[in-house]
């Protein structure tokens, strides 16, 4: 990661997200335009920070499925 990027306080080795990117399973612009961007319009973060609901690892930031995760999840390859 950049020096100086706005890193959304939730992105670490926890995040659904940072997981799946990780393994390759998802592009990087997930993590480029919502987490390394302060978490701006992630639907993940304002539903954890508002709700305390903890959204599936195969959820993306814009709260769509990544079927390819949850298929994954689903194999145990995950």
């Amino acid at each position: 990661m950049s020096k100086g990027r706005n890193v959304c306080r939730w992105y670490d080795e926890t995040s659904g997200v940072k997981r799946a990117y990780d393994r390759g399973l998802i592009d990087k612009h997930w993590v480029e335009d919502y987490c390394l961007n302060g978490g701006n319009n992630c639907v993940r973060k304002k539903r954890f920070e508002e709700e305390g609901y903890v959204s599936p690892d195969y959820v993306l930031p814009d709260g769509s499925i990544a079927e390819n995760v949850k298929a994954a999840i689903e194999r145990g390859d995950y």
